[in-house]
């Protein structure tokens, strides 16, 4: 274990501020500043609320998982940080302060994707990741199929939402019935008690003539909302519970249906299902039936893992410095529609060998750190 990766993730890319440190495939610390309750009278996410919590929480974050993981900064191997896809401003905070950090201590810099993390943070959990994986993510701002041969090189879309994110459906869903913000939690808590066939919600790009892998819930978000809406003008009481049931059993339907049929077509044994989404305790209970019964493994994270966090990257970023992946340049910037296709944002300005199994030394190559700078700007 001495002799893994030792490195530190910054997640910023929506309301929280996520440290993690991860040594190889073992999560050290996962701390986390969520400005969820900033938001949540305001229905949703404001950007640039999230971007000055992240900003008044970014140093004291970092100073708490450097103490929960006992280790000091200038032990690390590297710094990882998301670098997209999200929101502008707050992908901002942590890449400035991830270039700041790597800069002062003379480590090499690692902009990664938000999306291959999710995937990545699954080594933490279960080990290294099969190679290729099929990963089915679905958060708020994604829902999308994607089969990774290689988590640091080679993640290819196979599907991905064409209008509403899951994760969006369930806010808006909640909102329709005025449970609060973030939807997704309390939906999952309400629809244990209510039926999930109590009413007969659409299933969107389900036709044989859709697309396979893509998912679309805009539809079916318009339909719960139209029903809510009737039941309320003809002065009857709206079952929550059920709406909830029938509702989150939609979504959940479709989303494994097209993932087992992805596995299938691939000729993949194995399904990660990770994102916020993935906390979802229906999702979790219906893809574990569904895999069973097509002989496919299904690893899916504890359910904080799967919520945006710094562990999945630095998870992704221990992955990049064990195999020898080209660092970032200074001159990374933060991209809020940065493609899949891309786990991480590579430089020609660094090189870095980190040591193997058999102990063979680190070596980093930073020409445009001094070491009088590190000695100055980082004590």
């Amino acid at each position: 274990m001495a002799d893994e990766p030792l490195v530190l993730g910054i997640e910023t890319s929506c309301d929280e501020t996520g440290v993690g440190v991860v040594r190889g495939t073992t999560l050290l610390a996962d701390a986390i500043a969520s400005s969820v309750d900033e938001h949540a009278r305001f229905g949703g996410v404001v950007p640039e609320v999230a971007s000055r919590a992240h900003l008044e929480a970014m140093v004291p974050t970092i100073d708490r998982a450097l103490k929960e993981a006992g280790v000091s900064a200038r032990d690390l191997d590297g710094i990882a940080v998301t670098a997209g896809p999200g929101l502008a401003g707050a992908l901002l905070v942590g890449v400035s302060a991830a270039k700041a950090y790597a800069y002062a201590l003379g480590k090499p810099l690692y902009g990664v994707n938000h999306l291959a993390s999710h995937i990545c943070v699954d080594q933490l959990e279960h080990g290294p990741l099969p190679e290729p994986t099929m990963a089915l993510l679905v958060s708020g701002g994604h829902s999308s199929l994607l089969l990774a041969p290689d988590i640091t090189s080679d993640v290819r879309p196979l599907g991905a939402t064409i209008d509403d994110a899951a994760g969006e459906a369930f806010d808006k869903i909640a909102r329709v019935l005025q449970l609060g913000f973030p939807g997704g939690p309390v939906i999952d808590r309400l629809a244990r008690e209510g039926d999930p066939k109590a009413i007969n919600f659409p299933r969107g790009l389900t036709g044989p003539r859709d697309a396979a892998y893509d998912f679309s819930f805009s539809g079916l978000k318009t339909a719960v909302a139209r029903w809510i809406e009737a039941k309320r003008n003809a002065g009857e009481d709206v079952p929550v519970r059920d709406v909830a049931a029938s509702f989150q059993e939609a979504v959940v339907d479709v989303l494994t249906r097209k993932a087992i049929r992805a596995c299938k077509d691939e000729g993949v044994d194995h399904l990660m299902i990770g994102g916020g989404v993935a906390a979802n305790s229906r999702l979790r209970s219906l893809a574990q039936e569904r895999c069973d019964a097509a002989g496919i493994v299904l690893r899916v994270p504890r359910p904080k893992l799967c919520t945006d966090n710094g562990a999945m990257v630095a998870a992704l970023g221990a992955e990049m410095v064990k195999r020898n992946r080209p660092a970032s340049d200074w001159d990374l910037s933060a991209d809020s529609s940065l493609p899949v296709t891309d786990p991480h944002v590579p430089g020609t300005a660094h090189t870095h060998t980190h040591g193997d199994a058999q102990g063979h030394s680190h070596s980093h190559d930073h020409d445009h750190v001094h070491e009088l700078s590190k000695d100055n700007l980082y004590s």
